[in-house]
């Protein structure tokens, strides 16, 4: 089983770890930074190179070899610089299932299509750090649109999708008007210029199912398997800053677990807090400034609400 790094950091993009299985154009790996498509954030992308020093079935001279000491390896050798090209992948899409799996693509020229790195192999994973980047800033807007749309329309987020250059969010609402997406936009950008700190914790279901308001972190929707939940809190004053920060957890396959989560809005309690794990930015000044670009009917009683950060507004244009 794959242990889920970003769970607990999610602002690494660079790291060691061992292929546990391969199958065919897939990798299992021991350990992952890699963030898998879940909660309406699509995975991360990157790639997966062989550690510096490490070998895979068939690499490197055998012990005793001449070759070693030969000439056929020396610096600047194109064959070297080939081999080590095909050394390298791609990571094109990233599923959690049983357990985490990384798709691949050969980076090298000489590359194999059907190859990929033996178990056993240590590798490096580096994810696009302005993807990730991007999502990141995506996923917190959206905590704080439902936590909004909650708090001041009475709306429920029923769904959402973000990319890496633009979102959407769908609730329970009859119909927002321009007035409602004006003043949407102007309370967004107001909780963006507070700079309230983001968190995550982890917290034990039992406990949350006590303690949190569970019709608005909407722990129900999460399987009864997820004994412990990662809990990500906007603009709290205690809560987190108390607790074992960043220990784990699970929001439920990757996702959110009911984005719109216990806001208050006060000095004593968080804005916004939900099970969730997907990553998020350490600050809403971080997010930068948010335009609501429109809205749409999606059917009796729901509305969809499309966002943009301003700059890949201004980049459209």
């Amino acid at each position: 089983m794959t242990e889920e790094l970003y769970l607990a950091d999610d602002t690494v993009t660079t790291f060691e770890a061992t292929v546990e299985r391969a199958l065919d154009d897939r990798v299992v790996l021991d350990r992952t930074h890699f963030y898998p498509t879940g909660g309406g954030q699509p995975h991360d992308t990157g790639t997966l190179r062989v550690a510096d020093g490490a070998a895979t079935d068939g690499d490197g001279p055998a012990e005793g070899d001449d070759t070693a000491e030969g000439d056929d390896t020396a610096e600047g050798d194109d064959t070297a610089e080939g081999d080590a090209a095909d050394r390298r992948w791609r990571v094109v899409d990233v599923q959690k299932k049983d357990t985490v799996y990384h798709t691949l693509e050969p980076a090298g020229s000489n590359g194999d299509a059907g190859s990929s790195p033996e178990p056993g192999t240590t590798v490096v994973g580096e994810i696009d750090a302005a993807r990730r980047r991007a999502h990141s800033r995506y996923h917190t807007a959206q905590h704080l649109l439902s936590a909004l749309l909650l708090s001041e329309f009475d709306a429920t987020t029923t769904g959402n999708q973000l990319y890496d250059d633009h979102a959407h969010l769908d609730a329970a609402y009859d119909r927002f008007d321009d007035g409602d997406l004006a003043r949407i936009e102007d309370r967004l950008n107001e909780l963006v210029a507070d700079g309230r700190p983001v968190r995550s914790y982890s917290m034990d279901r039992a406990e949350a199912e006590a303690t949190l308001d569970t019709d608005r972190t909407r722990i129900d929707l999460l399987p009864e398997s997820i004994a412990e939940l990662r809990i990500v809190e906007i603009g709290g004053v205690g809560g987190a800053e108390d607790r074992d920060g960043g220990d784990g957890g699970d929001g439920g396959d990757g996702g959110d677990g009911g984005d719109g989560g216990d806001g208050v809005g006060t000095d004593e309690a968080p804005y916004d807090r939900t099970a969730c794990a997907g990553t998020h930015v350490g600050n809403t000044a971080d997010i930068g400034r948010i335009v609501v670009t429109g809205r749409e009917t999606k059917g009796s009683g729901e509305e969809r609400v499309r966002f943009a950060l301003a700059e890949h507004v201004d980049a459209g244009r």
